[in-house]
């Protein structure tokens, strides 16, 4: 599962010179889904490279589900009525079943339900059983939460990688105003573009991927025509995207004010909120202790 995940195949293929050949690097994204899944989380903010994180949380809840959460006895009597599929139907059964609880795979789900309700040697109870083997059924003890993505799901950075402070080429929600504008003023953009009379090609500038999130559809267009004709130089073209983000960046730095002058209110924000996610996560800890026998005191 783990080593599916994209984010750790695109970092261990960058990084060729360091030793990632741990299981705490490799297992790090298990470790998102407890933090999710522990507090019983329904939608989960991410960006889209963070997606696979939460289908693999997903993953780790369905299997879990699948496991534990069983009345007394339901495993071994679906494991009889898979026998009455037949030889042939019973490892068609199991392929698709493993191929829906370990890649979420909806076609294989589909195709497996129709293979249960064409069985006329099924009892109803034994069908239902299988209905419910097959999805993980009976008692939800972990949910499947959501990934919530917003309409800028892939942040583009200075460099046009994405975002990441490990790549260092953020600009900070808080950051001062003469930083940002140097930070944006500094941008490389079109690498063709040689000289100002040389025509641009947006579609290659990491200013213009900042434009597609900040600018509205009147200055994108005004961006592409003036780079494409080299009506506008790129100092030209950054100055109304520095204007947009210092607009974005003012309300935060406002509300940022009242916590800055009152550290005190700050830290009763964070005791109340770990209290409250403390006793979230004790109670899903319980529960998960029960279900697994582990509620021995």
């Amino acid at each position: 599962w783990v080593e599916r995940v994209p984010s750790y195949k695109d970092i261990v293929s960058r990084s060729k010179d360091r030793d990632l050949a741990t299981y705490g690097f490799l297992g790090y994204p298990v470790l998102q889904s407890a933090d999710i899944l522990i507090f019983q989380a329904g939608n989960v903010p991410v960006g889209a490279d963070q997606v696979p994180h939460v289908e693999l949380t997903r993953e780790i809840a369905r299997r879990f589900n699948h496991i534990f959460g069983r009345d007394t006895g339901f495993e071994e009597m679906a494991e009889e009525a898979i026998k009455r599929l037949g030889r042939k139907n019973t490892k068609l059964y199991r392929e698709l079943q493993r191929d829906y609880m370990e890649r979420g795979n909806q076609a294989s789900l589909e195709k497996a339900q129709v293979l249960i309700h064409d069985q006329q040697n099924l009892s109803l109870g034994d069908r239902d059983r299988l209905y419910g083997y097959l999805e993980g059924g009976g008692k939800v003890i972990l949910p499947e939460p959501q990934a919530l993505l917003t309409n800028a799901s892939v942040m583009p950075g200075l460099d046009g990688q994405k975002m990441s402070k490990s790549y260092n080429n953020t600009i900070q929600l808080r950051e001062a105003p003469d930083s940002v504008n140097k930070k944006i003023k500094t941008m490389t953009t079109d690498p063709a573009r040689v000289r100002r009379t040389d025509p641009g090609n947006p579609d290659v500038c990491p200013v213009f991927l900042l434009h597609e999130v900040y600018s509205d559809d009147e200055t994108k267009a005004w961006v592409r025509e003036g780079c494409t004709s080299a009506g506008i130089g790129c100092i030209d073209c950054k100055k109304p995207l520095i204007d947009q983000v210092l607009v974005e960046q003012q309300p935060m730095l406002e509300r940022a004010r009242q916590y800055e002058e009152n550290p005190d209110l700050v830290k009763t924000i964070v005791a109340e909120g770990c209290e409250k996610a403390r006793s979230i996560a004790k109670a899903t800890m319980e529960e998960v202790r029960s279900a697994m026998g582990l509620d021995y005191r």
